[in-house]
């Protein structure tokens, strides 16, 4: 899966790709439309940030590529690349209850916290990406 060289943009299947881990130096775009939102990226070897309408929507420490980034009412999912293990946080629901997988196995129930933030620690290689969902548990 290779960076992508314009920091953000549209997938044919409609979601979003975003990030790039093998900058040395730190580089943003804004104001990036997409369905209604303005998004801003912020990206760089060390941390990759995704922002909707300046509202937190992704962070990853160190920085990552993902592509297919994709939010529901339900659920949210993506494919993760970097250069060494990265934790990621993502904005979700507050207070709720999600499944989460990577690569297609369950690492366990994790709950949101009140600020509605999930966190995960991913194991990542150079040029194998890695798949994470996260699927609301029905009460």
């Amino acid at each position: 899966m290779p960076v992508v060289e314009e920091l953000i943009r549209r997938e044919e299947d409609g979601t979003i790709s975003f990030g790039n881990y093998q900058l040395g130096t730190k580089a943003k775009k804004s104001d990036f439309e997409y369905e209604g939102d303005l998004y801003k990226v912020k990206t760089y070897y060390e941390i990759t940030k995704l922002e909707r309408n300046d509202m937190f929507v992704y962070e990853s420490v160190p920085g990552t590529t993902a592509e297919h980034f994709k939010v529901t009412d339900e659920s949210v999912e993506f494919t993760v690349e970097g250069g060494k293990d990265a934790q990621i946080t993502v904005q979700l629901e507050d207070d709720t209850e999600y499944e989460v997988y990577v690569d297609d196995s369950a690492v366990g129930s994790m709950k949101t916290n009140m600020s509605g933030k999930l966190s995960v620690s991913v194991e990542l290689e150079e040029g194998r990406a890695v798949r994470v969902l996260a699927v609301k548990r029905q009460s």
